[in-house]
């Protein structure tokens, strides 16, 4: 007998309740989406390793630690795609689709990719969900983008969910806090941890968001990057949040919010819950409007955000959200030889006529009494009942399988009009 052949770790097979629960939340999303003038883009899994260096930073912790990345054949340095982002960027400014006055509204589902040490709602391969927004500079799609997501929440049921919110100003006035927070930190050296310390020396504004509870008192005490910003930078926050309070949208400013990747600027945003343990956020975004020209596009303002989608699947999960969806609306139920080519027939002429209707044929054989066990575990509603004197009149018996009701004789031709009254709430 052969070994047997484990998964990646890290990597995680999806079925049963969380497959299920995987296409409520992309169904759910990209139906929201499409009623907010969103279209659907699709992207390779693979790019090349220089885009996710120039985009997302040389020094940070992805791509010094987290990214899978190889030589191809060719000699080409080549990468996994850890986040969605930068390859659709590359996408837009490759195919034209921004500049000269475009504005484009994208989204995008699929697996992305980090060497990360695997937990609860942490895995090597994980699935997002990204919003992308490009050629709009003004403060209401920055609060779109935060309605939409929050309109999610509510079509999804989900609770406890908490915004949080911040702005990191532009370029400029981020240099000049950064020299400022560098000198803080040096100052009090002593108190950081060795991978504060690291990255004071490349990417200081990370310190902020560290997890590390001794260093908490520290970091509050530190000088505030809002103390820094310009007045249209202000003006620029002040009205996102406007929006966010005439939607009556709660939010929490959080100073210490920075967000991992070197491309924001201006809004950055997540929303967080505590019911997921270290792994709090489920969907996080902002603006980035220095990125389409440092890709090689034209300058062009941009803002998106995206949502881990095994984090929202467990906390659907938790919440007993998943919506009962059964197998089968009718299983049909073939007795005797002589049934088996006209059941067959029978069930793709209720696809066709219903095409709405979840038929289900049994196959493999089996018993009249094995057949019905098979029928009541689909979760249908009827059992439709064909054997050779059925067929010989051309007739189905149609057998209620929920709740009282007696069986019905109806003939083939009649029979998909009459399913349509019987499941009327359903098709």
């Amino acid at each position: 007998m052969s070994k047997q052949i484990s998964a990646v770790r890290g990597m995680k097979d999806i079925f049963g309740d969380e497959a299920r629960a995987f296409d409520f939340l992309v169904d759910t999303a990209t139906d929201l989406l499409r009623r907010y003038g969103y279209q659907p883009i699709r992207l390779p899994v693979v790019e090349k390793t220089e885009l996710f260096v120039r985009s997302i930073g040389e020094v940070t912790d992805i791509v010094e630690k987290e990214m899978y990345t190889f030589e191809d054949r060719n000699g080409d340095q080549l990468a996994l795609r850890p986040e969605g982002t930068a390859g659709c960027v590359r996408a837009v400014v490759e195919h034209g689709l921004v500049g000269r006055g475009q504005m484009q509204k994208l989204y995008y589902v699929g697996p992305m990719f980090r060497r990360e040490r695997p937990q609860k709602g942490r895995y090597r391969q994980f699935h997002q969900l990204g919003v992308e927004v490009f050629g709009v500079e003004t403060a209401d799609i920055d609060a779109e983008l935060i309605a939409l997501s929050a309109r999610l929440w509510r079509a999804l049921g989900l609770d406890g969910l908490t915004l949080e919110i911040n702005t990191l100003g532009n370029l400029h006035a981020r240099a000049r806090y950064r020299q400022v927070l560098v000198d803080y930190f040096r100052a009090n050296y002593d108190v950081l941890d060795e991978d504060s310390k690291r990255r004071l020396e490349t990417n200081p504004l990370r310190i902020l968001d560290s997890k590390n509870a001794q260093m908490r008192a520290l970091i509050e005490a530190a000088p505030k990057l809002m103390d820094f910003l310009d007045e249209a930078d202000r003006e620029h926050f002040d009205a996102v949040l406007g929006y966010l309070d005439t939607l009556g949208i709660a939010y929490e400013i959080n100073p210490n919010l920075v967000r991992g990747l070197d491309y924001y600027n201006r809004t950055v945003f997540e929303w967080t819950t505590t019911a997921l343990g270290a792994q709090g956020t489920v969907c996080a975004g902002g603006r980035y409007d220095g990125l389409v020209a440092q890709i090689g596009g034209k300058p062009t303002p941009a803002v998106g955000f995206a949502m881990g989608i095994e984090r929202l699947m467990a906390l659907v999960l938790d919440q007993k959200l998943l919506p009962y969806r059964s197998q089968a609306d009718v299983y049909l139920v073939a007795v005797g030889e002589a049934a088996q080519r006209p059941a067959f027939a029978l069930a793709e002429q209720l696809r066709e006529a219903l095409p709405t209707l979840k038929v289900q044929l049994n196959t493999g054989g089996g018993s009249f009494k094995s057949q019905f066990k098979k029928a009541d575990k689909s979760g249908a509603a009827y059992a439709l009942i064909l054997g050779e004197e059925e067929v010989a009149r051309r007739q189905v018996g149609v057998k209620p399988l929920r709740g009282q009701g007696a069986q019905e004789q109806v003939s083939w031709d009649e029979l998909a009009e009459h399913l349509q009254g019987l499941l009327c709430c359903y098709l």
